[in-house]
């Protein structure tokens, strides 16, 4: 029975991160309109948006170009880039928040509020009529991630505490993650051309509810009493200052930039550089979904055979995704370009499936096993990333150039993957005896005692 209902709730979560990447790229196809409702005109016609990603991996597909401010600057193409921004920017904002939250509360209850404020956001998707209601309803979202993307990542790790179990249940979301942004675009696309605007939203909406309902059933917030015995979670400060979860916290935003910055500005290069058409462009990321999901099905089978080589895939990860990110600029073609963006995308898999088991693996052995502070800490590296791309990429094309971005892109991936070689012996680490541990196993004696006790928590 508990194994069925750790799958079941493997299921709500993939639901729930599935739909949070698939509503934040199924506005894409619509937001031409957006604009030229902005620009007065009632037509479908208007410049692209850029896509930016999402803060757990997998990467976004856009299939609008992208267009970024000339030298005298656009306040349209400025306001869209804050727009695709501000989910992230939120999300940045309020993970310290809401990884305590889930500390102190559990997991479940965080859960169901983020699928309650995404439900809400997606509603506010389906109605929303001008660029305020948008940027509203995309501010919502990030909210709502911020505490349904932890509070689901943090419950995986919890309820799935050995390995290889842990890792394949984290692939397995980081696949979700990957076919959600695959899936969007298409999906909004075809319903928003056949069944109108709000239909693509509402559709997420019920889908929402219904992952919701299942978690009720499942796991109720506080129906249990499951919350009164766990331990106290360490503070997200203390975890921040961690030496080995920074690492790997470094290591997650570092190899995300590539994606978060090249989606915004790699469909205009290609217009530029060789022509492409608008299919061309649509259709750049697409191929990019199987290496992605190839990554993390090689890096759980080689993580089970060879559980203490985890840093070595995180650091060939950020090795592969440095070379491909230096091949873009010299892609000639369409089939060209393909190559090194399945090469990124492979890479992040790496490292995604190898380090976020072991930031879990680092809470149980070196703190307190409650996980919704470190994963918080995981989804702030990715939102670094994705914050910046749609509103720092474009600038940097302008002034520097595109080859330049993605040769420094490529030339930090490559000098963070050595770093990871300082997590080389977490593997052989034991657990810890907290403060609280000695005190559940054997409590003070004395005030002499109770005194020592308190001031080794200082």
């Amino acid at each position: 029975e508990a194994r069925r209902q750790r799958r079941l709730l493997l299921v709500v979560v993939c639901v729930a991160l599935l739909l949070d990447n698939m509503l934040y790229m199924v506005i894409v196809p619509i937001i031409p309109d957006y604009i030229a409702a902005m620009r007065g005109g009632g037509g479908s016609a208007g410049p692209s948006a850029p896509a930016g990603g999402n803060g757990s991996g997998g990467g976004n597909r856009s299939l609008l170009t992208a267009r970024y401010p000339p030298a005298s600057g656009d306040n349209e193409d400025v306001q869209i880039g804050v727009l695709f921004a501000s989910k992230a920017i939120l999300q940045l904002l309020v993970n310290p928040l809401s990884g305590t939250l889930i500390d102190r509360v559990g997991y479940e209850a965080p859960l169901l509020a983020g699928l309650a404020v995404m439900f809400l956001s997606t509603a506010t998707f389906a109605f929303a009529e001008n660029y305020a209601t948008l940027f509203a309803a995309r501010s919502l979202q990030g909210l709502g991630s911020a505490f349904a993307d932890t509070a689901g990542i943090a419950l995986i790790a919890d309820r799935y505490a050995e390995e290889p179990a842990r890792s394949r249940a984290l692939g397995t979301a980081l696949a979700c993650i990957s076919f959600g942004s695959l899936a969007a675009p298409p999906f909004g696309g075809v319903l928003y051309e056949f069944a109108g605007k709000r239909v693509p939203f509402l559709v997420l909406a019920c889908v929402c509810v219904l992952d919701g309902l299942l978690l009720l059933v499942l796991a109720p917030p506080g129906g249990t009493g499951a919350r009164a015995n766990m331990p106290v979670g360490t503070p997200i400060h203390r975890l921040m200052i961690d030496p080995y979860i920074a690492v790997v916290a470094g290591a997650l935003a570092t190899c995300n930039i590539p994606l978060a910055f090249l989606e915004p500005t790699i469909a205009n290069w290609m217009k530029d550089s060789m022509g492409a058409s608008e299919w061309e462009v649509g259709l750049t990321w697409l191929p990019a979904f199987f290496p992605h999901v190839l990554g993390v099905y090689v890096t759980v089978r080689l993580a089970a055979a060879y559980p203490h080589l985890q840093w070595f895939y995180g650091a060939l990860g950020m090795a592969i995704i440095g070379a491909s990110s230096c091949l873009v600029p010299a892609c000639r073609n369409f089939g060209q370009v393909i190559i090194p963006l399945c090469g990124i995308c492979f890479g992040i898999a790496l490292v995604d499936t190898a380090l976020l088991p072991t930031l879990a693996f680092l809470v149980d052995v070196r703190h307190v096993s409650v996980y919704g502070s470190v994963y918080a800490i995981a989804d702030i590296s990715y939102c670094v990333a994705y914050a910046l791309g749609p509103i720092v990429a474009g600038q940097i094309v302008h002034t520097m150039g595109f080859a330049q971005l993605n040769l420094g892109m490529g030339l930090a991936n490559v000098l963070y993957a050595p770093v990871l070689l300082f997590l080389k012996n977490v593997c052989q680490m034991k657990p810890s005896h907290s403060e609280r541990n000695i005190l559940l196993e054997e409590g003070p004696k004395g005030l002499y005692d109770t005194i020592k006790m308190e001031e080794r928590k200082g």
